[in-house]
C-alpha cells in the first residue's frame, strides 16, 4: 500500500512538470506569475564576483532582453560548468516561474535541470 502511495505521488508530481505552458519570448510580459517554459538564444551573460550571481539574457541582449535568467551565488555548485559560460549564444528552453524585478521579467533557477539546451 506504501508503495502505492508513493508511486501515486511520483506520477503526480512528472506529470505536474510536464504541464508547464510553451511560450514565445514575445508573450513574457503577459504571464508574469506563471509557470512556463520558453525557448530562445541567450544573447548575453554576466557573472557578477561580488554577489557571485549569474544573468542570461533571452531574446534580446542587455537592456532590451524580454527575460532574464538568474542564477544565485549559492545555487552555482549544483552547475557542473559556470552558467555564463556553458550557455553562452546558445539555442535554450528554460522553465520557471517569471516575476517581475524593477519592470525587467526574470526566471530564478536553482537548479540545472530548469535549463536544456535546444539543439
Amino acid at each position: 500500500m506504501k508503495r502505492l502511495f508513493i508511486l501515486a505521488i511520483a506520477s503526480f508530481f512528472s506529470s505536474y512538470a510536464f504541464c508547464q505552458a510553451k511560450i514565445n519570448i514575445e508573450d513574457v510580459s503577459k504571464h508574469v506569475g506563471d509557470s512556463i517554459t520558453v525557448c530562445t538564444k541567450v544573447f548575453g551573460t554576466k557573472f557578477f564576483d561580488k554577489s557571485q550571481m549569474t544573468m542570461l539574457n533571452l531574446g534580446a541582449a542587455y537592456p532590451n532582453s524580454p527575460l532574464t535568467v538568474v542564477i544565485f551565488g549559492k545555487d552555482l555548485a549544483n552547475f557542473k560548468v559556470a552558467p555564463e559560460k556553458m550557455y553562452a549564444d546558445k539555442e535554450i528552453c528554460v522553465t520557471g516561474v517569471i516575476k517581475e524585478f524593477k519592470g525587467k521579467n526574470e526566471i530564478i533557477v536553482s537548479n540545472p535541470t530548469s535549463i536544456v539546451l535546444n539543439y
